[in-house]
């Protein structure tokens, strides 16, 4: 398979795993049947015939904090952990997981703790996942005494869908300088787009932007400083979805 033709088939599988983390985590979902589909992603299909559009998209910081020579050499360093704990994880279990990595940036891993910090991570991940059911979505967040210092949090998610592994450090993106602009930029990219999803005549499209963990450096209160904004848009609901904090950010509601 050509590797493009992969890549594509991975991302629709993290689609469906993301789509899926969003319906548990937002208890107005609408019940039916969710459909994998493109323009919108997909398509929800209700018992009373509704139909709605759910589009994905992915919080990209365009306005992204600049990298010291030192902070690469800590990413090349960190990523480099990620590959080594997922290949050591492969030798023992053939589970297909979705496992993002938030470092901390005040207690750096020392080359000399990598040894342990890697088997004990290993571990505990192989402990969280025994047990689960491998026909059903399937998420949990580790935190604290859970983790080996150098860690402040690891997210599992599995979906039976998901017939590649996905581990990454969390906001390999990088990090925003003015989230609240990102957020704009990418509701205007959607929403550009939007005329094409009504094609379908559905009776809502909703816009779902991800991110892996809602940071910034200069923003404490950010999440209150997201929900105080007002955001426009021609979608009948707008959403973010931070991963690591398992959390739902309505944006915007056109109900009428």
């Amino acid at each position: 398979m050509p590797h493009e033709q992969r890549m594509q088939e991975i991302k629709k599988q993290l689609e469906i795993l993301l789509v899926n983390y969003f319906r548990e985590q937002y208890p107005d979902f609408p019940k039916g049947k969710v459909v994998a589909s493109e323009s919108p992603d997909f398509v929800v299909k209700m018992k009373n015939k509704h139909k709605l559009g759910i589009e994905l998209t992915r919080l990209n910081p365009a306005n992204a904090v600049v990298k010291t020579a030192e902070m690469l050499v800590q990413i090349e360093f960190r990523e480099e952990l990620v590959e080594q704990m997922q290949e050591l994880f492969e030798t023992g279990s053939d589970e297909k997981l979705f496992v993002k990595f938030m470092f901390s940036d005040k207690q750096i891993i020392s080359p000399e703790r990598e040894l342990a910090v890697r088997s004990k991570m290993v571990a505990t991940i192989r402990a969280a996942v025994d047990g689960k059911d491998d026909g059903s979505f399937f998420h949990r967040i580790l935190s604290g005494s859970d983790l080996p210092e150098g860690l402040e949090q690891v997210m599992i998610a599995h979906h039976p869908e998901l017939k590649s592994s996905v581990w990454e450090r969390s906001n390999n993106l990088g990090i925003s300088n003015n989230v609240v602009d990102d957020i704009r930029l990418a509701i205007a990219k959607k929403d550009e787009k939007l005329r094409i999803y009504q094609k379908q005549q559905l009776d809502q499209y909703w816009l779902l932007i991800t991110t892996d963990f809602l940071r910034a450096d200069k923003n404490i209160n950010l999440l209150n400083k997201i929900r105080n904004e007002e955001f426009e848009s021609r979608f009948q609901q707008v959403f973010v979805l931070d991963l690591m904090r398992a959390r739902v950010i309505p944006l915007i509601e056109n109900i009428k």
